[in-house]
């Protein structure tokens, strides 16, 4: 009876021990996984750490740490990677790493909806107002720096009201408020100073953000960030969670060569290439049927540009406009009409350029000077080509009945009106209205038919 007792016993105490293990966060295989964001958030960084989350997930991790440096990104890129940290049955904990670093834009409202939000010394946050399409308008409060106004760090925490006057900014930037509202209340962080970071783009340092309830922590470095979370406690899917990190061993995943490579095709100015690649190489290869090498280039790059579009803010009048460019230079080249054609094809070029991205966010601009430069290399060609036709206009001609006049011919024999002149070797029949001797020199004036009017040279 005291054995079955005691078996009792010790199952019950190994019941208890799991159920407290199971309150813990992942505390199963002592393992993390340890995430990374550097330069402006895309398409190709919002699968990376939505990839990232789902692995941490299936390895039944105990954390994931998201190591973030960015001036901002893509909304649509953010959302997702929101939505990602938001179903995540795994503590996501998001740290702005290395000093210096930032998390600007987007990456204030990822930092909001993370379950521990730190930072680095010597981080910022901040600055989170929508960008409208085609440029950027002035924001009430100028911008403010949280960290350098102490009377706003003084005041009763209602943020100002005051917003862009027209509707279609207003309305964006209602919608940011909302949005990072609802992450700071679901977090219990500083709702008030997050609007303020939406509707007066104010920006705070670590220090400040941590005094005024923005983020979680301050750590150097990621041991120290491990060691202060050990045992914090957070709500996840309506139940409270100990974070464990005794033994935590962090595992980084590094972006595998698919999302590389979406990365780098959908960086702006590498579509922006492909595109001029694939338009000049399919126009090439119609232009020399049969040369095959640049039309099948051209294919590709097209597709993967047509691609990297589809998923960038791309303004699709900006795109007409190059192509139409680019379809004017060639024409240049073809039907020559003094420049017409080629320089309406640059204007064409340059401004759809400019436009081609429908969006000010850092990162995701086509450089004014590759723009210019590209610009500049197809008005040379234009000038080159108007230079040449111009000359070619000038020149005599040398061909055909019209290079006969002003030539000079010799007569074959002595003739008073009509007779026979020696012409290129070859013999015809003149006309001229003084008497002419054999084998003497003779201009042409006039060529009709068959028939050359002449005259004598010393005339």
């Amino acid at each position: 009876m005291l054995a079955v007792l005691s078996k009792f016993l010790i199952r019950s105490l190994s019941a208890v021990i799991l159920l407290s293990l199971g309150g813990q966060a992942g505390a199963g295989n002592g393992t993390g996984i340890l995430l990374g964001i550097n330069g402006p958030i895309g398409p190709a960084t919002s699968a990376y750490i939505q990839e990232g989350l789902a692995t941490a997930a299936e390895r039944d991790a105990r954390l994931v740490v998201i190591e973030m440096d960015t001036p901002g990104g893509l909304d649509s890129s953010m959302r997702d990677i929101i939505k990602a940290i938001l179903a995540s049955p795994v503590p996501v904990v998001t740290y702005v790493s290395p000093q210096g670093s930032r998390a600007a834009s987007a990456g204030t409202y990822i930092l909001y909806a993370s379950h521990v939000a730190a930072m680095a010394p010597a981080t910022n946050l901040g600055a989170a107002t929508p960008v409208p399409v085609g440029g950027s308008s002035p924001l009430p409060g100028g911008g403010k720096d949280e960290a350098t106004d102490e009377a706003d760090d003084e005041d009763d925490g209602e943020p100002e009201k005051g917003g862009p006057s027209d509707a279609a900014s207003s309305k964006a930037i209602n919608d940011a408020i909302a949005y990072i509202r609802s992450l700071a209340e679901r977090r219990g962080r500083n709702a008030d100073w997050a609007e303020k970071a939406v509707r007066e783009a104010a920006s705070l340092s670590a220090e400040k953000a941590l005094e005024l309830g923005v983020i979680d922590l301050v750590a150097s470095d990621l041991d120290e960030l491990l060691r202060m979370i050990h045992g914090r406690e957070i709500e996840m899917a309506g139940e409270t969670v100990t974070i464990d990190t005794q033994g935590l061993a962090l595992e980084r995943i590094e972006p595998d060569w698919r999302t590389r490579l979406l990365a780098t095709i959908t960086n702006p100015t590498v579509a922006y290439l492909l595109l001029l690649v694939g338009i000049y190489g399919l126009l090439f290869e119609g232009y020399n049927p049969g040369a095959v090498l640049p039309g099948v280039a051209g294919a590709i790059c097209l597709l993967l540009a047509a691609y990297a579009f589809q998923i960038l803010p791309v303004n699709f009048a900006g795109l007409g406009l190059i192509v139409l460019g680019v379809i004017l230079m060639i024409a240049e080249i073809f039907v020559p009409s003094l420049g017409a054609l080629g320089i309406g094809g640059i204007i064409a070029f340059v401004s759809g350029s400019i436009i081609l991205m429908d969006t000010d966010v850092p990162g995701f601009g086509i450089s004014r000077t590759l723009i210019g430069s590209i610009g500049l290399v197809g008005g040379g060609i234009v000038m080159a080509i108007v230079w040449l036709a111009v000359r070619a206009r000038r020149r005599p001609v040398v061909s055909g009945m019209e290079q006969m006049i002003g030539a000079i011919a010799v007569a074959s024999t002595d003739f008073d009106g009509t007779g026979h002149v020696l012409v290129h070797g070859e013999i015809w029949q003149a006309t001229c209205a003084s008497p002419v001797h054999k084998g003497q020199k003779l201009r042409i004036t006039d060529a009709s038919g068959l028939d050359l009017s002449v005259e004598p040279l010393d005339s």
